[in-house]
């Protein structure tokens, strides 16, 4: 009997619901889906034509393209001929890409299209990639004339012939081996490929489906966030796979509106950052109504804040019958038809991860009736450590929940986050001293800093390598300050300054959304750049940023500011894919604007 890893929960799928949609693609205006059994035989197929090129156990391929049934194709496919898959950022550079498929030693690359393609100089400079034997190109293919270049079909076809090869690679896998590479986004230096085993993803996606609750294949979510990350890898391919439900492939970001429309997902995640931008653009919305609709509008959103949290901790029941009337009838005038235009009608469990998420941003949702469970964990311990679980009196407003189902955590003498169990990885690939400085006698030493209350409910306070000792030795955690600074009404991301230096200072960023129509509703310009200098608009920060110092000790208040006009992001190198400041990177490129603040009072 083959060992229970996610490649044969997907054939045992296939086996047994063979006509249900496992997958949802668009393809052109019409969605269409791949049902369990051609799923399974593409995956088959893409595992034979591995082995049809010489690919042995334990070989890899490497991925670079938009969320697609090709990608996940690939994914599976490798694991599914004994190999390990690496996915890279589509936001990489030229540089990184190569570094990653260099460094795995990619037989095969995956790549989305000729755009990319160029982009990423293959057309010129994929010589260097030595032992790649096949590019394979999800869409435009014939239009590049080479012969280590083909389309994802042709390649496909190279694997008919070797279906029984595959059920041999396929009965070989033992819990241990090597199941993926999930290469780090670098904030701190080059990516490093942390190594997954079968049973990593196979033991985390099984606790995971048992700690949501009654999660099967009449549930669905929709898959947009990179796949290269381990997050979105478990909710679109290792939960998907252990509970059966299908998942809805959302190829642009920005389609993940109407894409959430058509599915009406059950279960839904996003960084903060999505969560973020869907308030601003209902807040936007919001502030156009008038009359009735905006006494209704104030009331829902007050009775939503006032016993939020009680719903959170306590679930409906832990309300009075006055409190419950009020919720109700909340949720009637207001939460249920935000809901259905989100497309979040069916939500059984929205989830928040990455990042830490502004309690302003969890209150608004809990005001429209949507419960966000902060979930934390790193890619080294197969996503999850810990969870707020969906049910009252296991999630806590503010805390990122109790360990994850059979993993231990504790806390170090100096506040480090350590976590063990079946979800830990096996290593840092090619790099034994990045493992052993990170996994010390099983335990995996996070590099984040938090504490434990009573009840066993984690808070993050911040990132070990983020913490600033001031030029006072005071160790400041900056994420706290910035998430307060980020509540700052068109005020989109917020970068604290201060190691070594005598107070902190900070940068902030322009939402390129809501700083324009804040703009329109107080008469101020609604350019930019005119904005960020504006007398007004400053006076407005001002009081945003004496309002956070209030809620700080003396030490983390911040004594002056800079508003940039343009926002951090993934483009100029900022941001990582998911959304994570690069500190070092924001400290080169506004090193003046940094100095200036600090000219003459340092």
């Amino acid at each position: 009997m083959n060992y229970d890893s996610i490649v044969e929960r997907l054939y045992a799928h296939a086996h047994l619901t063979p006509g249900r949609a496992a997958l949802w693609y668009k393809d052109q205006r019409t969605w269409k889906n791949y049902t369990w059994e051609a799923y399974a035989k593409a995956i088959t197929r893409f595992a034979g034509a591995l082995i049809s090129l010489g690919f042995e156990a334990g070989g890899c391929t490497a991925i670079i393209g938009n969320n697609s049934p090709e990608w996940l194709i690939a994914d599976i496919g490798t694991m599914a001929a004994g190999g390990c898959p690496a996915g890279i950022y589509q936001t990489s550079t030229q540089e990184q890409a190569f570094y990653v498929a260099d460094h795995c030693e990619a037989e095969v690359l995956v790549v989305e299209d000729l755009g990319l393609f160029h982009a990423l100089g293959l057309d010129q400079n994929r010589g260097k990639l030595s032992k790649v034997k096949k590019f394979v190109l999800i869409r435009d293919a014939e239009k590049v004339d080479a012969d280590d270049v083909m389309s994802f079909e042709e390649f496909l076809a190279l694997g008919d012939a070797h279906e029984a090869d595959v059920a041999q690679r396929r009965a070989a896998i033992k819990p241990e081996d090597l199941a993926t590479l999930i290469y780090t986004s670098g904030t701190t230096g080059p990516p490093k490929g942390v190594m997954l085993s079968h049973e990593n993803l196979a033991w985390t996606a099984r606790r995971a489906v048992e700690a949501v609750g009654e999660v099967g294949e009449d549930d669905c979510v929709v898959s947009y966030l990179p796949l290269s990350h381990i997050a979105e890898q478990m909710f679109s391919i290792h939960l998907a796979i252990t509970a059966g439900y299908p998942i809805w492939c959302c190829d642009d970001i920005s389609k993940v509106k109407e894409t959430l429309v058509v599915a009406r997902p059950t279960l839904f995640l996003a960084v903060p950052r999505v969560w973020e931008k869907f308030r601003v653009a209902l807040e936007a919305r919001f502030s156009e109504a008038t009359g009735p609709k905006r006494k209704i509008l104030d009331l829902s959103l007050k009775t939503g804040r006032d016993v939020g949290e009680k719903v959170v901790e306590k679930g409906i029941a832990g309300l009075s019958l006055p409190e419950r009337a009020q919720f109700e009838l909340a949720q009637r005038l207001f939460g249920n038809k935000l809901k259905a235009a989100l497309g979040l009608d069916r939500l059984k469990v929205a989830v928040s991860g990455a990042a830490p998420i502004g309690k302003d941003v969890l209150d608004f949702f809990l005001a429209t009736g949507i419960i966000i469970h902060e979930v934390y964990g790193q890619s080294e311990g197969s996503g999850p450590s810990s969870f707020n679980f969906p049910r009252p009196g296991e999630r806590r407003i503010g805390s990122v929940g109790k360990a994850f189902p059979g993993a231990e955590i504790k806390i170090a003498e100096d506040g480090e986050i350590l976590v063990k169990g079946k979800n830990v990885f096996k290593g840092y690939f090619k790099d034994p001293e990045s493992t052993s400085e990170t996994l010390i006698d099983g335990w995996l030493h996070s590099g984040d800093v938090g504490r434990l209350d009573g009840e066993g409910f984690l808070y993050i306070t911040d990132r070990k390598k983020d913490l600033l000792i001031t030029a006072g030795g005071k160790n400041v955690a900056p994420q706290n300050i910035e998430a307060k600074l980020r509540e700052i009404d068109g005020i989109s991301q917020a970068f604290v300054i201060g190691d070594r230096r005598k107070f902190l200072s900070a940068l902030l960023t322009l939402d390129p959304e809501r700083a324009p129509a804040l703009a329109r509703e107080r008469g101020w310009p609604e350019d930019l750049d005119s904005l960020a200098t504006h007398v007004d608009f400053l006076a407005h920060v001002d009081h945003g940023v004496e309002k956070a110092n209030a809620a700080l000790a003396r030490y983390e208040s911040v004594r002056k500011y800079k508003v940039l006009a343009n926002d951090f992001t993934t483009e100029s190198g900022e941001l990582t894919p998911t959304q994570k400041m690069k500190r070092k990177v924001i400290n080169e490129n506004h090193a003046d604007i940094i100095e200036s603040l600090y000219e003459g009072l340092d």
